[in-house]
């Protein structure tokens, strides 16, 4: 685990790239897909919330590569295509959740722009899934192996910038 007091997570949506810095060095990089509609912060919107944020809560500890959680509880159901097939058009969440939560008052926090209650997420996303383009519904997906490398070098208050570029 990186040192708690030094950790930050930079999300770059022009690039569609996650990157975890210890301090100022660069640890990890991970390619992502955020909001297919962009980036914004107003509720209802689908798109991903730019700013300063801070991990709320980590969800998933202990579950397998590809668990199915749906409003945060796993579902037992572990994700393959055969699931998929039964159950087109769900929006996959899997491996892992760090929910988000905004720490800009009127910009990602409180009233119609709280990130926490649009429940936006880093999380693990199908790896049938495109990553390295805007496609989620304002959450920022990952590699299923990547969010578990990630969700275990972060902790609960790691802050999480979200930019338009770096």
């Amino acid at each position: 685990m990186t040192d708690p007091g030094t950790a930050r997570i930079v999300v770059d949506l022009a690039a569609q790239r996650l990157r975890l810095f210890d301090g100022d060095n660069e640890i990890r990089s991970y390619l992502v897909s955020t909001a297919l509609l962009g980036a914004g912060e107003q509720r209802n919107s689908q798109q991903t919330p730019r700013g300063l944020h801070r991990i709320r809560a980590r969800i998933g500890a202990g579950l397998p590569p590809g668990a199915v959680l749906v409003g945060r509880r796993p579902t037992g159901e572990v994700w393959s295509p055969e699931l998929a097939r039964r159950h087109p058009g769900r929006d996959w969440i899997l491996s892992r959740i760090l929910w988000l939560s905004g720490a800009e008052v009127g910009r990602n926090r409180l009233g119609a722009v709280d990130s926490m209650q649009r429940y936006i997420y880093i999380h693990g996303t199908p790896d049938s899934e495109p990553l390295g383009q805007p496609a989620s519904h304002g959450c920022v997906r990952m590699k299923n192996a990547d969010i578990l490398d990630l969700f275990d070098l972060v902790k609960v208050g790691t802050p999480v910038d979200i930019r338009e570029q770096l």
